[in-house]
């Protein structure tokens, strides 16, 4: 992809073929570098032209997610002989960054769009109903939205309250879901459940309903500092199915292979793009000012400085978790390993934490015109975008979690271990 928003350091692996039903999103790019990136180019332009009306009215992007399905992003990631073309996750995560630089809440719902074909591009491989819908998204370009919060778990993900319910081949569910991401503009929810009435909270499956299959009705709204185009309310879902829809691996085994680490890139991609752009406004800023004053470099020019050197470190660590990830991807027990969970989830904690740290050095380079609203240099909306990276999957929940393992952990020897 082009330099200018290319996160990716490895090179081009290849292009899967038939022989590899089980790569797809989970390896390295495979895309023409140069066609993806002019597509994802094109969709940005018309985000960045409708960002401002999408946060003030919190409203959905439905001229940038128009687009993209014009452009066929939605389903770049699945395999080709599904009638996809077997994006790699380098590759979507390089668009997640090219739309955060244009429209975060366009780059979140994409992010978060990807990471549920990445769960059915994996994990649906032995059902001929996901089968079928993956060639359907390719077809119609669909939308997925998804539902793993509700009640008082909140974003505790690992756990479910509702459960699937069954008689004979025909399935219901209902759940009290805190949060739906764009649940009423998709074409479809993939929502956890748990395996029965009868299952513990964390004996989860993963199911896939399609819009005609459910009803939403609205219980939260979203009006939210940042990310306001995400639409993130809460609703009551009830829907039903077959028992074909859910997917036939245990949701912890998708969770640890897929989700988990898929969503931490996918959303870290999106970061960095929000970031770049608020580098990009300071630097732009600090140029006009030296520009004004004979060259001399306004006081804040030191938090450009900083800022650059904090996204370059961001986009390096992007760049080294996709390696990992597309090292680890083709298996199963590595993914599953303590230090790749341990590494992947404190990844998104650093990533978050710099992706802010970034936006704010951008803003105090600015001054007071990065603070405004209401002129060229603002990095409000940018701030308040990015301020929700830390909180999506609370970064204190995974540091909590995590810590029991950190007690597992022994101290390196060597700067290369």
């Amino acid at each position: 992809m082009s330099a200018s928003i290319n996160l990716r350091t490895a090179k081009l692996q290849g292009v899967p073929t038939a022989r590899e039903p089980a790569r797809g999103v989970l390896v390295a790019g495979s895309l023409p570098p140069a066609s993806l990136a002019s597509r994802a180019e094109k969709v940005a332009a018309v985000a960045a032209r409708h960002a401002a009306a999408v946060d003030r009215d919190s409203r959905f992007p439905a001229e940038a997610i128009a687009a993209a399905r014009a452009e066929r992003l939605m389903g770049v990631a699945i395999p080709r002989e599904l009638g996809g073309e077997g994006a790699g996750i380098s590759d979507v995560v390089d668009v997640c960054y090219a739309l955060g630089r244009a429209c975060a809440a366009t780059a979140m719902i994409y992010a978060m769009h990807q990471t549920k074909i990445a769960c059915l591009v994996r994990h649906g491989r032995g059902s001929a109903w996901h089968q079928l819908l993956l060639r359907r998204l390719c077809n119609e370009q669909m939308l997925l939205a998804s539902s793993t919060t509700e009640g008082q778990s909140g974003g505790d993900v690992r756990n479910s309250s509702a459960a699937i319910e069954r008689r004979d081949a025909r399935i219901t569910l209902e759940r009290q879901a805190t949060v739906i991401s764009y649940g009423a503009a998709a074409d479809g929810i993939v929502t956890t459940a748990r395996r029965s009435p009868e299952a513990a909270s964390a004996d989860q499956v993963l199911v896939v309903f399609l819009k005609q299959d459910y009803t939403l009705e609205p219980l939260v709204g979203w009006d939210a500092l940042g990310m306001r185009g995400t639409c993130s309310g809460g609703f009551r879902l009830v829907a039903t199915g077959t028992n074909e829809q859910i997917l036939p691996v245990s949701y912890d085994k998708i969770h640890a292979q897929t989700m988990m680490p898929v969503a931490h890139l996918a959303w870290s991609g999106a970061w960095a793009g929000i970031a770049a752009a608020a580098v990009e406004r300071a630097r732009a800023f600090v140029r006009k000012a030296a520009q004004r004053a004979d060259g001399a470099l306004p006081p804040g020019a030191m938090h450009l400085t900083r800022a650059g050197a904090s996204l370059r470190t961001l986009r390096s660590l992007v760049a080294g978790a996709l390696q990992r990830f597309e090292q680890a991807a083709d298996g199963p027990a590595a993914l599953e390993s303590v230090d790749f969970q341990t590494g992947m989830n404190l990844f998104k904690v650093n990533a978050s934490e710099l992706a802010v740290a970034t936006v704010m050095s951008a803003m105090q380079a600015c001054g007071l015109a990065g603070y405004r609203n209401d002129g060229e240099f603002s990095i409000g909306r940018h701030l308040r975008d990015i301020l929700s990276s830390p909180i999506m999957i609370s970064n204190d929940r995974i540091l909590a979690n995590v810590g029991a393992a950190s007690l597992l952990g022994g101290t390196p020897t060597s700067l290369r271990d």
